[in-house]
């Protein structure tokens, strides 16, 4: 997992893959504010955006999840969210595995899950091995999120 925010990008850029920069360069660059929700392709199925207007929920009200065919680049356009997170663990209680139509396994409980608290600017990188719990809010409010999910095929790294 990587916690980071997008104005340091230039200078710590020399120590991502040059297709994670690709991603992150883009995040910097794009104004959000005039994008519709939706997919934006970057690099076909290797690379593509996935913007989002969302609400915060209560942490149990959302699901930890992984991955296995891509990485999670989740971006913080506008507003602030909590994101849980964990290294993935076989003590970790599957609730759904949906790998095949989804590329997705969430889960019932995780084990040693802390919260990022994720604001605008930041974002935070999830690999196959990183359980995250995106949407959940910020203290006692909910409030909304312009979020964009960059999604990178492991593949392409």
């Amino acid at each position: 997992m990587i916690l980071g925010h997008i104005k340091n990008l230039d200078v710590e850029k020399g120590a991502f893959s040059p297709t994670l920069v690709k991603g992150l360069a883009y995040l910097a660059n794009t104004d959000f504010s005039t994008l519709a929700p939706g997919r934006y392709e970057l690099d076909g199925d290797k690379m593509f955006a996935l913007v989002q207007d969302s609400q915060t929920q209560p942490k149990a009200q959302r699901k930890a999840e992984t991955h296995e065919k891509y990485i999670d680049v989740q971006y913080i356009a506008e507003g602030v969210e909590v994101m849980g997170y964990a290294l993935n663990s076989p003590e970790h209680e599957i609730k759904e595995n949906l790998l095949a139509e989804k590329d997705a396994i969430f889960y019932k409980t995780v084990k040693g899950e802390i919260d990022l608290v994720v604001f605008q600017g930041m974002y935070a990188v999830f690999f196959p091995h990183d359980v995250h719990r995106p949407g959940c809010m910020y203290g006692a409010e909910l409030s909304i999120v312009k979020k964009v999910v960059l999604k990178i095929a492991v593949s392409a790294m």
